[in-house]
């Protein structure tokens, strides 16, 4: 961009109409996956025994943020190219209480019909050098303006409560320092993720063994409504009375040619 365009205020304020809608295309793409994660959250809320998703959230990278990163991978600075190479100027974060959780989120996010995924990166499996686990996804997920439909791509987060505490804690350090962190807190971050690991993989085992029991206190449960319902005392005249209307409805059904039931 040269001198002159910069200078020239028509020129000034048609960049920064055209800034302000691509700002705005990925701010609607938030609210679309927002309300995609919302629904699932509170349909498990208010019909499931159980809800996999513990906390939601967003963040919309700050033109400074995206200027800084465009910069630093040599993007060229205009709408189009940053588009279409910085994937994470949306984002959406998912908490989940277990591992296990987190991939059931991924299969019902990433299973909606409207929801293209683009990449997938597994720090959960793959963890990072540093310690750093989670599960990303970036996905487009379509904007309908009112003339025209936009593709808007998110990146979608989705780690446990131990996962999200390291990250947060990770990140905080990394701001105090100005990223010279001392190597004896990283490798007391290392040790502290592969703790925040331990915890997550024992909270999964107590976990499954509760779902356990309660399937076998449900069946209880189930078999012993129908004990108690066997013991209701039933009135011999009553039962005399069913055994007698019964019969005489088989009678009828005999006397039709079709024979008892």
């Amino acid at each position: 961009m040269d001198t002159e365009a910069l200078t020239d205020p028509i020129r000034r304020a048609l960049l920064k109409d055209d800034i302000m809608r691509f700002l705005m295309s990925y701010r609607f793409g938030i609210e679309e996956m927002m309300t995609k994660v919302n629904i699932l959250k509170d349909e498990f809320h208010y019909i499931h025994a159980y809800n996999p998703i513990e906390h939601v959230s967003s963040r919309l990278k700050s033109p400074e943020g995206i200027l800084k990163k465009a910069v630093r991978k040599g993007v060229p600075l205009t709408t189009e190219d940053i588009r279409a190479q910085i994937f994470d100027i949306a984002g959406i974060r998912v908490t989940c209480s277990f591992v296990s959780d987190i991939y059931t989120v991924r299969d019902m996010i990433t299973g909606q019909s409207d929801v293209t995924v683009l990449e997938v990166r597994d720090y959960i499996k793959n963890p990072k050098p540093n310690g750093y686990q989670s599960l990303h996804i970036i996905v487009s997920v379509p904007v309908f303006l009112s003339d025209r439909t936009e593709h808007v791509t998110v990146e979608i987060q989705i780690r446990t409560i131990a996962m999200d505490f390291w990250a947060s804690l990770e990140h905080k350090i990394y701001y105090k320092y100005d990223g010279a962190v001392p190597q004896t807190l990283l490798d007391e971050l290392k040790d502290a993720a592969d703790t925040a690991t331990r915890l997550d993989h024992k909270m999964e085992r107590l976990h499954a063994q509760v779902a356990t029991l309660s399937v076998t206190q449900a069946a209880t449960r189930d078999e012993s409504s129908l004990d108690a319902l066997r013991a209701l005392p039933i009135p011999d005249g009553l039962l005399d009375a069913f055994v007698a209307a019964a019969t005489e409805r088989d009678d009828r059904r005999g006397q039709g040619g079709r024979g008892p039931i």
